[in-house]
């Protein structure tokens, strides 16, 4: 027999169900607007309300929103001891590319006029940490200045789906195949060209972009996308630091609590992030 393909509204609530996190004691949560989406404020007590983290979220530009993963978000405001704020990005297949760029460009425009850039910072996961460096390249090209750093956990950065480890980490990868990532990358693009840098930012230029940390799993399909993101960076002389977790899966932070693997890579993310604004 053979199983219907899931829907849309399958996808996402499956994807709710599976990915959402409790809030750290402590953490409120505040629904607000930035950059004229619906947008969620995730805050502790105690925290520099001079800076902010602009997160996100991963779901392949198809599923995920900024509630799946406030869990996550609040876990990074409360190991940086940043507010957060997590942008609800419009969603394909009702809204494809170039709409989540859109977006997330809008969302740092506003945050801009609130936060100086040297006290603002990026952080995404999967698809959200591609769109996380899709926005600076949009905002680089409207002139504005970039934030203190930028962190990208499992980045899906090459739409192209031309990476090795499609096929070295097919089997390994508990998560992905390359022909269960095509679904999302036809809903999102709809037609577009793959090789659009705002789509596939591991093929675009990178010179000008603030510091970058990227953290990847070694099993995971995307793990080309990570390395080269990386490699992309450093060739344009963008202070760039990669990490490569032995036998994690994709996004393997969002274990945070549970795996001591995704502790140390938080608290590496949180560490790297105050180090960069606390240069400014």
């Amino acid at each position: 027999m053979t199983t219907a393909p899931l829907t849309i509204e399958q996808r996402r609530a499956g994807y709710a169900t599976t990915i959402t996190r409790e809030l750290p004691d402590g953490a409120t949560q505040r629904a607000t607007t930035l950059g004229g989406r619906p947008a969620l404020e995730l805050t502790l007590a105690g925290q520099h309300d001079d800076a902010r983290l602009l997160y996100l979220h991963g779901g392949g530009y198809i599923v995920g929103s900024p509630a799946t993963h406030a869990g996550l978000t609040a876990e990074l405001s409360r190991l940086t001891g940043i507010p957060a704020v997590s942008v609800d990005y419009r969603l394909a297949p009702e809204h494809p590319f170039p709409a989540a760029v859109e977006d997330g460009l809008a969302a740092y425009r506003e945050l801009l006029t609130v936060v100086h850039h040297s006290r603002l910072v990026l952080a995404g996961d999967s698809a959200g940490a591609g769109l996380a460096v899709a926005t600076l390249i949009a905002a680089r090209r409207a002139g504005l200045p970039m934030p203190a750093a930028a962190v990208l956990f499992s980045p899906f950065t090459d739409l192209t789906l031309s990476g090795g480890s499609l096929t070295t980490k097919h089997g390994v990868d508990p998560i992905f195949t390359r022909a269960s990532l095509e679904p999302f990358v036809r809903h999102y693009l709809a037609g577009h060209d793959p090789a659009d840098e705002l789509a596939s930012p591991f093929l675009a230029g990178l010179t000008g972009l603030p510091p970058l940390l990227v953290q990847a799993g070694s099993s995971e399909v995307l793990l080309d996308d990570a390395v080269r993101l990386a490699a992309r960076a450093a060739t344009d002389e963008v202070d760039i630091t990669l990490q490569v977790t032995p036998g994690a899966a994709h996004v393997f932070q969002n274990r945070f609590g549970d795996d001591g693997a995704a502790d140390a890579a938080m608290l590496r993310a949180a560490a790297f992030l105050r180090a960069a604004l606390n240069q400014n």
